[in-house]
């Protein structure tokens, strides 16, 4: 047996990939052999580490040493210095672990230490495409505790005692829609899991198939033990090569292990698996029109009820979860029901994870107990808003979600404190926007997604939020006016009561929160013709302090339709008629003169 003494990590997230973490590996791997001492040192491609700003992140055991942003060109300074003479690469480590006397572990720094991992306890940690490292953190135990101790309904119970509800977006609780399916009677019964995440800036769901798939692939047997069904489909978005990648490689080797097939355990339990790929459509994240879409038809959403746990997938009984909620199944088994709960609040319990993105310093995979606060997230662990700009909101939910204003920073994250003020836990995108963030232009943005994403099936959505866009435009536009506003509202609320799904359903909602919370910037787009943010392109107007303008010329030359003119050294004004709005002339002024 070969002894090796440190074991190197790299991200080999799609965040990381992207920034060349797969160039990293064969460096290393290269290094290492230049050195002679490849069989010492063990490179190792893991899943996300979460702090997604760092990347490509590289740690070393058993140091622990947090390497962040690793170019190809650091590989052979840290095998020569750190792997080969012992010497920590300082200047290449996080800068919040350096200390004078010595290294801070990651749960000391900021981004972590309020950070709980249960879903993503193994991204980071293990090798996603290994077997043995998976089962060597207690991987498929669970399974085997369920089938071997404990009866269906033992399991069911289990699950509806931890409070588990799920992390799709619905918060429906998980072991109640278990019960359901398990005394649907049938011939046949299928579990499904979600993993289209088509929200906008949302990753999570990703990062814990690409990081951990045995743990989706081990709670989706228990789910089809606890109901009585011998079959699974993982239904994930084509976008996410890496996830599929990983996850069929995990599906191959929990055959080839007999964790998957075939009398299981030798119980006489029969599981299966297999992938889905989807093409994109947002629509299709609705439970029954993923449903649809696997049967190989147009996705489209179905009338409720009939709910799928009594007739889903082919009109049999089925569940459906998305990947974050089985990934917490594993745990609540293996330490208790009573253990999980412990996490969280009285009606939200464990923990969320959050794709944490937008005007924020930390940008990445954030995951803490359900009650923490808006502000924990954003000026803890987030680190802030960038470059001292203030606060003004928080997008939750994605575009069934809602705009949390700077007044309620403090709120509770959990799914009831964010339903009472107008948004949703969603999925679990978190965007966070600074002062230059129009509210108006918010809504649109996600509204615009929507109409775009909209199945069409009914009136509801396919025409209600084209109109609602449309009066959006006009007050963008400048053509809007107050009765406009007066009028998107009872149209969020017509399309909020009559839409098919829940997509629909909630599709208003970006608009109505901004409308709750930002109510005067509709009015001043409206009325003062006036975006305060400078985003609305048409009600823009840039000018030209004469005191600070130096009469350089630059603008001038700059500008590519020629609508500044004045002398050398002299004051310049700008022709608003020509004007483009292009923003050139602001961004190369030296002397901070022009401004809209």
């Amino acid at each position: 047996m070969e002894l090796v003494r440190s074991h190197v990590l790299v991200c080999g997230g799609t965040g990381c990939t992207s920034s060349g973490s797969k160039q990293i590996i064969e460096e290393f791997e290269t290094q290492l052999k230049n050195f002679d001492i490849d069989k010492e040192v063990k490179v190792i491609q893991t899943g996300c580490f979460g702090f997604c700003a760092m990347g490509p992140i590289v740690i070393v055991y058993p140091e622990g040493s947090f390497y962040s942003m690793v170019q190809k060109e650091d590989v052979a300074e840290i095998v020569e210095q750190h792997l080969l003479k012992g010497k920590i690469v300082t200047r290449l480590l996080y800068k919040e672990t350096v200390e004078e006397d010595n290294v801070k572990s990651l749960n000391e720094i900021d981004f972590y230490k309020k950070q709980h991992r249960v879903a993503l306890r193994n991204c980071g940690v293990i090798d996603p495409e290994n077997i043995d490292e998976y089962i060597a953190c207690d991987g498929y135990k669970a399974l085997g505790k369920a089938l071997t101790e404990m009866t269906p309904q033992e399991v069911i119970q289990e699950v509806k005692d931890s409070g588990l509800r799920g992390r799709g977006g619905g918060g429906f609780p998980t072991g109640v829609k278990w019960d359901f399916a398990s005394k649907s009677v049938n011939d046949q019964k299928y579990v499904l899991c979600n993993a289209d995440e088509g929200d906008p800036g949302a990753f999570m769901d990703r990062s814990v198939l690409e990081g951990d798939p045995h743990s989706v692939i081990e709670a989706m047997a228990i789910a089809g033990y606890a109901i009585g069904a011998n079959q699974g489909y993982i239904y994930v978005r084509a976008e996410y090569p890496i996830a599929v990648h990983r996850l069929q490689v995990a599906i191959d080797q929990a055959r080839e292990y007999g964790i998957l097939g075939k009398n299981i355990f030798e119980t006489g339990f029969d599981f299966d698996l297999e992938i889905r790929l989807g093409a994109g459509a947002f629509v299709c994240g609705e439970e029954t029109a993923l449903m649809t879409s696997i049967e190989g038809r147009r996705g489209e959403p179905r009338p409720r009820p009939p709910f799928p746990a009594v007739k889903g997938l082919w009109d049999k009984p089925t569940i459906l979860n998305n990947v974050e909620t089985y990934a917490n199944i594993p745990v609540i088994l293996l330490n208790g029901a009573k253990e999980f709960a412990k996490l969280g609040t009285e009606t939200s319990k464990g923990t969320k994870v959050f794709a944490l993105g937008g005007k924020i310093n930390n940008t990445g995979l954030v995951e803490v107990p359900m009650g923490t606060t808006l502000r924990e997230v954003v000026y803890e662990i987030g680190g802030g808003i960038p470059n001292g700009k203030q606060f003004k909101a928080a997008q939750t939910g994605g575009p069934s979600g809602g705009c949390i204003p700077a007044d309620l920073i403090d709120t509770p994250i959990d799914y009831d404190s964010l339903i009472k003020i107008g948004s949703m836990m969603g999925s679990g995108g978190l965007i966070v926007m600074d002062e230059d963030t129009c509210m108006v232009d918010i809504a649109k943005f996600f509204l615009e997604f929507t109409v775009d994403e909209s199945c069409g099936k009914c009136v509801p959505c396919r025409i209600g939020t084209k109109r609602l866009l449309e009066l959006l435009n006009k007050i963008t536009d400048g053509t809007g006016t107050l009765e406009d506003i007066d009028e998107m509202e009872t149209l969020c609320n017509t399309i909020k009561s009559s839409a098919l799904c829940g997509l629909g359903q909630t599709a208003p909602n970006p608009v109505l929160s901004t409308l709750k919370y930002f109510r005067d910037e509709y009015v001043e787009h409206v009325v003062d013709k006036k975006c305060r943010a400078g985003v609305c392109k048409a009600l823009l107007s840039y000018k030209i302090d004469a005191d600070k303008c130096k009469g350089c010329t630059l603008c001038a030359r700059q500008c590519p339709v020629g609508a500044i003119s004045g002398k050398v050294k002299e004051a310049h004004i700008i022709d608003t008629t020509k004007c483009i709005k292009c923003g050139v002339c602001e961004s190369t002024c030296k002397f901070g003169a022009i401004s809209k």
